[in-house]
């Protein structure tokens, strides 16, 4: 499966609002997403409360998976954005 190593973004990490913005995208896209942590086993992008269970801080390298490569580009493009900015 195609995988892309990006930087949070978000000023206070993957915590509840990035978390659910992300899910809604997988969700909406119909293909499965994964996000990994540093050392960690990768969880299902399409759950909020998965993703929030990564503990993924602002700096954080997650690892974005999945076999479309347009969603995994854009997954990965809203880890890094600054997702309470906008």
């Amino acid at each position: 499966m195609p995988s892309k190593t990006v930087t949070v973004g978000s000023a206070v990490g993957l915590h509840a609002r990035p978390a659910a913005l992300i899910a809604e995208a997988v969700t909406k896209s119909g293909v499965p997403v994964t996000l990994a942590g540093p050392g960690g086993n990768p969880v299902d992008a399409g759950s909020p409360l998965m993703i929030m269970t990564l503990g993924a801080k602002q700096g954080t390298e997650v690892t974005v998976s999945s076999d479309d490569e347009a969603v995994l580009d854009r997954i990965a493009g809203m880890v890094e954005s600054d997702l309470d900015a906008e």
